[in-house]
């Protein structure tokens, strides 16, 4: 009985008992597009939350009033003795790392333009925001290059605020009331749609300066500072600190960098993916464990064509071979339609579910299939050594 004997009677013999052939490799499909599906969507949403934070760039460092991790008892922000301040952000622009810097300042506000009024998000911000998050202006321009001290009272919309208040008119130059001041419009943003909840479409841009008068506030919420790219971040937060802790005299401040931020958000992410993925290969193993009981089944039923094929002349290790043959044809037939079924899902999950990141991570995949195989494999060692061990004269007598 040689090699290509061998490869074909398995294949009839897997043919011949169509039912058991279905169940077997039926549990070991199932668990490989349950890591089909579940991988798909973890990977999915690890892109889309990274996405979401890196659209705005990742050479950026956020300073905060108030030292967070301090030794002893966390005071924050209210136990700073200094606020920052816009001179704060303008000194930083001294750092030889400094790319762009930028203070901030966010409240709500109540705008009014042509007998319309509304409740907004009113940011206040320096010239350079929109090239340190990569905001585009759809009509216009950004706020400009002013005195950061005594800006000019300009103030860009967003793309909804234009349609709320001036609809489908140019608003180039009309007045718009914020709170109790009044100011220029000079520019429209290009539509971003909503970011991690916030609508920023649906608020005004304007210096920031000016937002601290409107918001009787004395001093700036946070400092962004856009670093260049091929800068070391260590020696950007070491520079940060030198500045600032000359300024103040203490270290009465917070600096966080968000490439940490975002090593740990992927971090986190990742392991979540692998549970998701562990949790679809649980029912693999259930499957693997479905494909032994019916591989010891189908020696047992098999007894007699066992003892005939011995004493026909095939060998013990012919014998093992035929049945780990068996065996891996059903968890390959198995993997390979858990991978079409799972694709399909995810791909009609994609399809009809609007807004659902699903993103198929090969890796994960193509580990499941080929975990199936090993699967098949070790199902099939156990029964197929017991095939092998059985005397032939016994075999044949077995009805």
């Amino acid at each position: 009985m040689n090699i290509p004997d061998t490869i074909q009677f398995a294949f009839r013999s897997l043919t011949a008992h169509r039912l058991r052939t279905l169940l077997s490799a039926s549990g070991i499909a199932i668990g490989i597009a349950a890591v089909v599906l579940l991988t798909a969507i973890g990977d999915g949403i690890q892109r889309f939350v990274l996405a979401e934070f890196t659209q705005f760039g990742t050479n950026i460092v956020t300073i905060t009033p108030g030292k967070i991790n301090t030794h002893g008892g966390s005071l924050g922000a209210i136990g700073s003795a200094r606020l920052l301040t816009i001179e704060d952000a303008m000194a930083l622009k001294q750092s030889r790392y400094a790319q762009y810097t930028n203070a901030s300042v966010v409240g709500n506000a109540e705008i009014r333009a042509q007998g319309r009024s509304r409740r907004v998000t009113a940011y206040g911000q320096g010239p350079d925001f929109a090239k340190a998050f990569n905001m585009q202006v759809e009509i216009g321009q950004f706020l400009p290059n002013d005195d950061p001290r005594n800006p000019r009272a300009y103030v860009v919309l967003g793309a909804k605020v234009r349609v709320e208040l001036f609809g489908e008119t140019n608003p180039l130059g009309a007045l718009l009331q914020v709170g109790g001041s009044r100011f220029r419009v000079i520019g429209v943003m290009a539509p971003k749609g909503q970011v991690l909840g916030f609508d920023l479409d649906d608020t005004v841009f304007m210096p920031t300066t000016r937002a601290l008068e409107v918001f009787n506030r004395q001093g700036v919420m946070e400092i962004q500072f856009s670093y260049l790219p091929d800068a070391p971040v260590r020696a950007v937060v070491d520079d940060i600190h030198r500045i600032l802790i000359a300024r103040h005299g203490r270290e009465d401040f917070t600096v966080k960098p968000q490439q940490q931020m975002l090593d740990t958000l992927s971090t986190v992410l990742s392991v979540l993916k692998f549970a998701v993925a562990a949790l679809g290969g649980i029912s693999l193993v259930v499957g693997g464990v479905g494909m032994v009981t019916l591989m010891h089944i189908a020696v047992s039923e098999r007894i007699s064509e066992i003892g005939l094929l011995t004493a026909l002349g095939a060998t013990r290790a012919r014998i093992r071979t035929l049945f780990l043959l068996e065996s891996i044809a059903l968890s390959t037939l198995g993997g390979l339609t858990g991978l079409i079924i799972g694709y399909g899902i995810a791909w009609l999950l994609k399809l009809l579910v609007s807004g659902l990141p699903v993103n198929i991570p090969w890796n994960f995949v193509l580990g499941a299939l080929g975990l199936s195989m090993l699967i098949g494999l070790a199902a099939g060692v156990v029964p197929a050594m017991r095939a092998a061990k059985l005397n032939p004269v016994d075999a044949l007598r077995t009805d």
